[in-house]
C-alpha cells in the first residue's frame, strides 16, 4: 500500500489499530492477499450515481453543506470498504455538476437546471478523493439531454434549446445526435472542459451511446444519415462510425487537455452472441453493443484506443442467458495481447433484491465473481454498481467481498 493511502486510510478514522499494524507489516513483507497482485495495482472502484439522485445527492434542493457532508460521506465509505477509486457521474444529461461555461448547472443538485448550487461538487470531489487516496474518474454520458422529450423544460439557456436541430426524442427521452459532426465536436468540448479545469485521474463513459433500442420506434436521424452517411455501406456501419469518432476524438482531446489523464468505458456486457458473431461469446444476450448501440467495443480494445474497458458483466454464474463464468474468459482473451485493461463491472444492486434470481439472494455470488477472476490475469481489478449499495451492503454481500478479497488496501493499475 502506498504510504499516501495509507496514510489517508488511518487518519481517516475507518480502521483499527490491529489494522494499520497489519497493513504495515504486509505492505514490508511484500505479503498480497487473495487476487491482489502487488507489483500491478487492482482496480477497486465504485460508481456515484448522480442521475435522478441515484446515489447522490439523497434529493435535489439540500444546502450546499448538506451535499458535501453527503458526498464525502461516499468517499469515506469508499476507504473503509478498502476501494481506490471512485467513478462520480458529473455529466448524467447534457448538464454539468461544476461551474461549465458551456451547458446549466444540473437539475439534480437544486432540483431547477440552471441554478447554481453554491459551491463545486466536481472540484470538491477531486480534491477530496485525492486526500483519501483514491483515484476520482470523471463520467460523463455523451448524448442524452433529458428524461423527457419536451425541449421546453429544459434551461433557456441549454444548447439543445438553442440548437433544436441537434436533437431525437426517442423512448421518452431526448439525446442529441450522435450522426451531426457539430454535436459530436460541441459535447466533446462540454467533457473536456471539466478536464482542463481538474486533474481528474480519467475520463469514463458508461454503456449509452445511441439509445437502447425501444420496440416499435426508430431512432430519427434519417436526414443526417442522407447528410453523412453516403461513404458507409450500412446506416448501421454509420452509426458505429459515428461512435468510432467519438471515442477516438475523445481519447486525442484528453492526451492534448491533460496528457496521462485515463479514458475508460464501461460497456454493456455483450458485445455480439456468437450465434450473431463467431468472434462473439456464448450468449444468448436480447441486446448486443455492436448491433443494438453501434458500440464497436471489442475493437476499441483491440486497438488500444482506451486505457481501460469495464464491461458490465451484471449476471450469475451460471445465468442461462449470459453466464458471468462465459463472459468474463471472453472478456479476458479480448483484452490478452492488447494495451487496454480489463476491469470487471459488478451488479452489486442485485445482491439480496427479492426480484432477482435465487443466485443473487447468496451473499456470496459477488465473492466468487472475484474468486473466479484471480485465474483470468487480464482481469485488473472490479467496479461496484454502486455506492448506495456499498454503503448500505444489503445481505453482506459487500462485506464479504471486503472480508474474502479486501483484506488490504491496494493501490490502482498505474
Amino acid at each position: 500500500m502506498s504510504r499516501r493511502l495509507f496514510a489517508a486510510t488511518v487518519l481517516g478514522g475507518l480502521v483499527t489499530a490491529g489494522d494499520a499494524a497489519a497493513w504495515t507489516a504486509s505492505a514490508r513483507s511484500g505479503a498480497a492477499g487473495p487476487g491482489y497482485r502487488a507489483e500491478e495495482g487492482e482496480m477497486r472502484g465504485m460508481w456515484v450515481a448522480t442521475v435522478t439522485n441515484r446515489d447522490w445527492p439523497s434529493r435535489a434542493g439540500l444546502s450546499a453543506d448538506r451535499q458535501r457532508a453527503e458526498l464525502l460521506a461516499l468517499l469515506d465509505v469508499a476507504v473503509e470498504r478498502r476501494l481506490n477509486a471512485v467513478m462520480f457521474q458529473v455529466r448524467p444529461a447534457a448538464d454539468a455538476f461544476w461551474p461549465s461555461p458551456y451547458e446549466p448547472w444540473s437539475q439534480y443538485l437544486t432540483g431547477t437546471q440552471g441554478q447554481d448550487p453554491g459551491w463545486d461538487p466536481l472540484g470538491t470531489a477531486v480534491a477530496e478523493a485525492h486526500a483519501r487516496g483514491l483515484e476520482l474518474h470523471a463520467w460523463f454520458n455523451p448524448y442524452r439531454v433529458a428524461t423527457h422529450t419536451d425541449p421546453a423544460k429544459l434551461a433557456a439557456t441549454h444548447p439543445a434549446r438553442r440548437n433544436p436541430g441537434w436533437t431525437v426524442p426517442y423512448g421518452g427521452k431526448l439525446y442529441y445526435n450522435p450522426g451531426l459532426p457539430e454535436v459530436r465536436a460541441f459535447v466533446q468540448k462540454a467533457m473536456l472542459d471539466a478536464v482542463r479545469r481538474y486533474p481528474v485521474d480519467a475520463v469514463h463513459f458508461d454503456d449509452y451511446f445511441y439509445p437502447y433500442p425501444v420496440a416499435g420506434q426508430a431512432f430519427g436521424d434519417d436526414a443526417a444519415f442522407r447528410a453523412y452517411g453516403g461513404d458507409f455501406p450500412s446506416r448501421a456501419a454509420w452509426r458505429r462510425g459515428n461512435i468510432d469518432a467519438l471515442v477516438r476524438e475523445t481519447a486525442d482531446g484528453i492526451r492534448g487537455v491533460r496528457p496521462g489523464t485515463q479514458f475508460g468505458i464501461s460497456p454493456f456486457g455483450v458485445w455480439r452472441n456468437a450465434s450473431t458473431d463467431p468472434l462473439g461469446s456464448d450468449t444468448r444476450a436480447g441486446v448486443q453493443t455492436y448491433d443494438d448501440l453501434h458500440a464497436d467495443t471489442r475493437k476499441w480494445v483491440r486497438e488500444n484506443w482506451i486505457d481501460y474497458i469495464c464491461p458490465q458483466l451484471y449476471w450469475n454464474i451460471g445465468h442461462e442467458a449470459a453466464d458471468y463464468a462465459e463472459l468474463l474468459p471472453w472478456w479476458a482473451r479480448v483484452a490478452e495481447g492488447s494495451g487496454t485493461r480489463l476491469y470487471v463491472g459488478e451488479a452489486l444492486y442485485k445482491a439480496g433484491d427479492p426480484a432477482q434470481p435465487a443466485a443473487w439472494q447468496d451473499p456470496a455470488e459477488l465473492s466468487r465473481h472475484l474468486t473466479l477472476a484471480r485465474d483470468h490475469p487480464q482481469a485488473r481489478g472490479h467496479v461496484f454498481f454502486a455506492a448506495k449499495e456499498v454503503a448500505g451492503d444489503r445481505v453482506g454481500a459487500m462485506s464479504r467481498v471486503v472480508a474474502d478479497h479486501y483484506q488490504e488496501s491496494a493501490n490502482p493499475p498505474g
